[in-house]
């Protein structure tokens, strides 16, 4: 694990926007395609911000999530909906999303629909995942009841979680679909995440999910 301290969160979303967009532009180079993947809540947006504008071929750019809420795009908790708005705009608006949820009611009913879609575009050339205080990774929670299988070495490329206190069903890329990512990045801000992350480097990651991917991550923190 490399960890990167920028003096302020606008510094941070800054760098790593062009870090992001020099791997994107470094992976062209070679490939036909390049496979970018993102998380969503509240961290990544300035970084979205900086990065739709970067100067690279996005029409040959697949972007999908690391994780969603099991939720139309129209919801207002649709991790898509974010990503829409915030990165799949300006020069961005040319990448092809491919978006998790296919409609009905539980996720387990398409997700090999879903992982049929997700195969041909991996492994993820670059990744960038956010962490929760509480040590969760994209949609894996400490407490969550498919994480035995998320974790796995054999896990399937799509986990579904449900969890204590998530309003809805989660869908999310399995621990070792993010550790094959060529180029692995986390975002964290603030003091308590900077000490989650801390607990983590000493946790076993049935306790801290984050911690099976963090020997793999280029980590960026702002206060």
């Amino acid at each position: 694990m490399t960890l990167n301290e920028y003096p302020n969160s606008e510094m941070l979303a800054i760098n790593l926007a062009n870090i992001l967009a020099g791997k994107l532009t470094a992976t062209l180079m070679h490939e036909d395609r390049a496979t970018l993947v993102v998380p969503g809540g509240t961290t990544p947006g300035p970084i979205f911000d900086a990065l739709c504008d970067a100067d690279l071929d996005w029409s040959r750019v697949d972007v999908m999530l690391s994780d969603e809420r099991w939720v139309p795009e129209d919801d207002p908790r649709s991790n898509a909906r974010l990503v829409r708005q915030r990165l799949l705009t300006g020069r961005a608006a040319e990448a092809r999303f491919l978006p998790f949820h296919a409609g009905g009611d539980d996720p387990e009913d398409v997700l090999s629909e879903v992982e049929a879609m997700i195969l041909p575009h991996l492994p993820i050339s670059v990744a960038l995942l956010g962490m929760g205080a509480d040590m969760h990774v994209a949609s894996l929670f400490p407490r969550g009841d498919n994480l035995r299988l998320a974790l796995d070495p054999g896990a399937p490329i799509l986990v579904s979680m449900r969890a204590p206190g998530l309003d809805c069903t989660r869908v999310s890329l399995s621990a070792r679909v993010l550790r094959d990512a060529l180029s692995l990045h986390l975002v964290i801000t603030g003091a308590e995440k900077h000490a989650a992350l801390d607990r983590a480097m000493r946790l076993p990651p049935e306790e801290a999910p984050v911690a099976a991917i963090l020997d793999q991550a280029e980590v960026h923190w702002a206060e």
